[in-house]
């Protein structure tokens, strides 16, 4: 018997092995980047939307010119029917240079609450990055720059003119120092969230690489820092721009503001307090008109880039002695969330 063969299947196609066929994730959208990078300089460390500071900046701007105008026509407005005051009197009295740091500082939450809000930072980020905030660093810098900036209008009060009057001490005079005692140090710590904290990492967010990005916020700020004062002379002009890139370059160095906050405070209570006792008994008369500066204005700057100096030296020995703690890289819990406010 002849055997037939057992016909086979046609050929079809192979089937794939069946993890073959098992579809990956659907890709999404591209992680939002965090707001803060620890990994990069104080001044270049937040990142914002292109059109944020475009609303932080201008409203901050808007804030500290109108809060001082209003606040300045209400108080002479209110010295004038009270007490007769002269409108034509540019000079400063307790209430209106109260009213004047009060305006200031109250730009401190606003800043932070802008960064929060709008800025979609964390508030902490605004005051260091990659460390925490340490009050006994600020504590340590007040000491030290008390040394410091006496010692230079010490020595310097030689040449450098000081003031018309003989030192002299009225009720005037003891409101003044009083009001300088307890709302200066908010005026200048506001001052350095405001341009050091916000206004120079907003800018800097607008451009990616920190090369470019912390020069170019540091220069805005510390330009525009100087333009608020309203300076018509360019000495003095020069000096506030160069007492901004000192305290944008006492940020950089220590991760931080408590070295700013601390030398801008020092700086203002030490020469407000000076400037009562040399007022002759009468208001405070703050005189920024052409003329006004000139070349003993190099004295200060030296004095403002020394103690830049200071903070290099004491962060660089800090570094050597406990360099995790800090220099941290790894970012706290504080700077990954937003949500918090001030």
């Amino acid at each position: 018997m002849s055997e037939h063969p057992v016909p086979l299947p046609a050929a079809g196609p192979v089937a794939e092995p069946v993890a073959h066929r098992v579809a990956g994730p659907a890709p999404g959208p591209a992680a939002r980047p965090e707001p803060v990078d620890p990994s990069r300089p104080f001044g270049a460390h937040l990142r914002m939307r292109w059109w944020r500071p475009l609303v932080i900046l201008p409203i901050l701007a808007v804030a500290m010119f109108g809060l001082q105008i209003a606040l300045t026509i209400v108080v002479v407005v209110f010295e004038t029917v009270a007490f007769g005051r002269d409108p034509s009197d540019m000079s400063l009295s307790p209430l209106l240079l109260l009213s004047t740091n009060i305006s200031l500082a109250v730009l401190a939450p606003l800043a932070l609450l802008l960064a929060v809000r709008i800025g979609g930072v964390p508030w902490r980020a605004v005051l260091r990055v990659g460390r925490s905030f340490r009050w006994g660093r600020m504590a340590g810098y007040f000491g030290l720059f008390a040394l410091l900036i006496g010692a230079v209008y010490g020595i310097s009060a030689i040449w450098v003119p000081m003031g018309e009057h003989a030192p002299m001490i009225t009720a005037t005079t003891l409101g003044l120092i009083a009001v300088a005692l307890l709302t200066t140090p908010l005026q200048a710590a506001a001052e350095e969230v405001v341009f050091r904290g916000v206004t120079t990492a907003a800018v800097a967010s607008w451009i990616r690489p920190a090369a470019v990005a912390l020069p170019v916020g540091i220069a805005a700020s510390s330009v525009l820092f100087g333009l608020a004062h309203g300076a018509g002379d360019p000495w003095l002009i020069a000096y506030y721009i160069a007492f901004g890139l000192s305290m944008a370059l006492m940020a950089l160095i220590s991760r931080g503001l408590e070295a700013p906050i601390a030398f801008h405070v020092t700086n203002n209570l030490i020469s407000m307090v000076l400037a009562a006792l040399l007022s002759g008994g009468g208001g405070l008369v703050i005189d920024r008109s052409a003329g006004a500066g000139g070349p003993f204005m190099l004295v200060f700057i030296g004095m403002d880039l020394a103690a830049v100096g200071i903070v290099w030296l004491l962060e660089r020995r800090r570094r050597a002695a406990d360099p995790a703690r800090t220099w941290s890289s790894s970012p706290e819990r504080s700077d990954l969330s937003p949500s918090q406010t001030p």
